[in-house]
């Protein structure tokens, strides 16, 4: 299980999802009010942090796909069914920045004069699609060594 290298593109996902819950994927300026928005929601920087407008969603799929991530790695003998886990993973870590997108659009209606920051975390989906595609090239790989060896019985 842990020495095949997929189970380490696996726990780099999982590492980098669980890394989203602790850093903000974007500073939102409006007048003279600096906001914080993380996968919890937007919060005010300034004085006490408060959550002004929460966004469970993007909390709910960095979640899921944290928790996917983890189950995947432990269906090592059900390597089809790892394959298409994997993908549903991807897919929805691009449903979480379509929900970005979405929420951002929504707080430009509410707040007027917004200003926008991307932060360095924000590509961190981005990264754990591309780990997922390289677990699934290996998976797939083992998948045809196993029925190579089985035709040579």
């Amino acid at each position: 299980m842990l020495q095949r290298i997929q189970t380490v593109y696996l726990l780099l996902v999982a590492g980098i999802l669980l890394s989203l819950f602790f850093l903000p994927l974007a500073v939102l300026k409006s007048d003279d009010t600096f906001y914080s928005f993380d996968v919890f929601g937007l919060s005010t920087l300034l004085g006490e942090k408060e959550l002004v407008y929460p966004t469970w969603g993007l909390a709910a799929l960095a979640a899921i796909s944290l928790l996917l991530a983890l189950g995947t790695i432990f269906l090592y003998k059900k390597r089809i069914l790892q394959i298409r886990l994997t993908i549903f993973n991807s897919i929805l870590l691009l449903g979480f920045y379509g929900l970005f997108v979405f929420t951002l659009y929504m707080f430009k209606g509410h707040i007027t004069g917004l200003n926008w920051s991307v932060k360095f975390a924000m590509a961190f989906p981005a990264v754990c699609i591309v780990l997922n595609y390289l677990a699934i090239r290996n998976i797939g790989a083992d998948e045809a060594l196993v029925r190579s060896l089985e035709r040579l019985r």
